[in-house]
């Protein structure tokens, strides 16, 4: 089996200071249903899609160089067998300047070919790094999961 971390790089044309503070930005590109904050150190954050939820504490933080999430609890609804399959994994981000911009390369370690959700994990990082974040920072615009819409549903007291 291979135990290779998912790993994958973009090179934006930006600053190391645009991609630090967009890649904190998580509603920006992952997902807009977020709760907590995600700015310092041991900052601790929850991206939600739909049933599926994954809790992240910043554990270090340096500017405009390294950001390591520790995942500390998720649920994903999908799975058969471990549904918390994420739970202390690590996301490493390592930004650093390249020729005509910055490089931003990111491993989810735990993320490994042969565990359940590697494949749609694998999938949806590609697209929420290779997108949606390369997307903000080249565009100004991201593609984060959008907040699920309040029902607005009237409500009226027949009891008169």
């Amino acid at each position: 089996m291979n135990t290779k971390d998912y790993t994958t790089a973009i090179a934006v044309n930006a600053t190391t200071e645009q991609a630090f503070n967009s890649i904190n930005n998580i509603a920006l590109w992952w997902s807009e249903d977020l709760t907590g904050q995600s700015q310092k150190l041991n900052d601790v954050f929850t991206v939600r899609f739909g049933e599926t939820f994954i809790t992240i504490k910043i554990v270090e933080l340096i500017p405009e160089q390294k950001i390591v999430w520790h995942v500390i609890d998720n649920y994903k609804h999908w799975l058969q067998y471990n549904k918390r399959e994420w739970l202390n994994t690590t996301i490493s981000w390592e930004i650093s300047a390249a020729e005509n911009g910055t490089k931003i390369a990111c491993t989810h370690v735990g993320l490994v070919p042969g565990i359940e959700c590697y494949d749609g994990c694998e999938n949806a990082w590609n697209f929420y790094i290779k997108e949606s974040l390369f997307k903000l920072l080249t565009e100004g615009k991201g593609i984060p999961q959008l907040k699920p819409a309040l029902n607005k549903v009237a409500v009226t007291d027949d009891s008169e």
